[in-house]
């Protein structure tokens, strides 16, 4: 009977084949929408609060314009009868008009600027980085826009400790009003900044656009002067900037509580097309369909992206 003998088993070998055997491979991981948008959102959060220099200096600008255009304004042209016409009460004057419309600027220049951080991180190659990350794209449209909306409504909030020194009383339901009006006209004007940004790859060119279009936006919103009584021209214009459908809303909140009568604030507040009164609720729907659009082609710039 024949015998078959088994050679010894080389360790060596074993070992060989143990190693040069692929490891199996793991599934990569895929972050939810909503966790890419937090992450995003408390990126810039936390870089816009440790930047103490860009928070004081952010509300220098409004600061100005409320001491000098309004204190200077306000002793020039005189008490509310002379702002819009009869019916206002001698106490108020045009210091209390303007206050709602630096609320405005404050959110303004603060949500445009915030999406300078889009040009920011591409020039630094961050953004190529989380554009080849394992998320959806458009959660970096929405977290970018969510973060700038979310640092204007504090830059708003803050403008708030003014109202006692000019006169204007606040309630707690005026300020509940105030803060989501500020909120949706931060992340309208923010969606427009990130749209525009994601199409630009300089700093200076992002600059350079946002000064042209920022300026022409704020003082044809009402923010400085009623929305009523313009030349045709001019009244054309501010129907189509998106900031007065902001700041009207606004300002009605506010001066409700100031005890003007509310034929005197619906004059002062109210945006007209023809003999039509836009309503509130049509301001804060238009809004509303403008930040869709700006977000819409944020979302597919990002997409579209290499």
């Amino acid at each position: 009977m024949a015998i078959r003998t088994v050679p010894p088993t080389d360790t060596a070998t074993v070992d060989r084949v143990v190693t040069t055997t692929p490891a199996p491979r793991t599934a990569p991981v895929r972050v939810s929408l909503s966790q890419a948008v937090y992450i995003i959102w408390y990126r810039d959060i936390i870089r816009f609060w440790r930047d103490r220099v860009r928070l004081v200096m952010s509300l220098a600008q409004p600061v100005l314009y409320l001491a000098i255009f309004g204190v200077g304004l306000s002793s020039s042209i005189g008490r509310g009868g002379s702002i819009a016409g009869a019916g206002l009460p001698a106490s108020f004057s045009y210091l209390q008009f303007m206050y709602p419309g630096i609320l405005g600027m404050a959110v303004l220049f603060t949500a445009i600027f915030s999406a300078m951080s889009v040009v920011w991180d591409r020039e630094f190659g961050f953004l190529r980085e989380i554009l080849v990350a394992p998320i959806s794209r458009s959660a970096v449209a929405l977290g970018k826009a969510l973060g700038g909306a979310t640092q204007a409504t504090l830059q708003g909030v803050v403008m708030l400790i003014f109202a006692p020194i000019i006169g204007v009383h606040l309630t707690v339901l005026s300020v509940l009003e105030t803060l989501p009006l500020l909120f949706l006209l931060a992340f309208a004007l923010t969606s427009m900044g990130v749209a525009l940004s994601a199409r630009l790859k300089t700093m200076q060119g992002f600059q350079v656009v946002m000064n042209f279009l920022m300026m022409p936006m704020f003082f044809l919103s009402g923010a400085l002067f009623p929305l009523s009584g313009l030349p045709g021209w001019m009244t054309v214009l501010t129907r189509f900037d998106p900031v007065a459908y902001g700041i009207a809303p606004v300002r009605s909140a506010i001066l409700g509580g100031t005890g003007l009568p509310q034929a005197a604030v619906e004059r002062l507040s109210s945006i007209t097309i023809g003999s039509y009164v836009v309503p509130v609720v049509a301001d804060v729907g238009l809004l509303v369909v403008f930040s869709a659009i700006m977000l819409g082609i944020a979302m597919r710039s990002f997409r579209h992206r290499d």
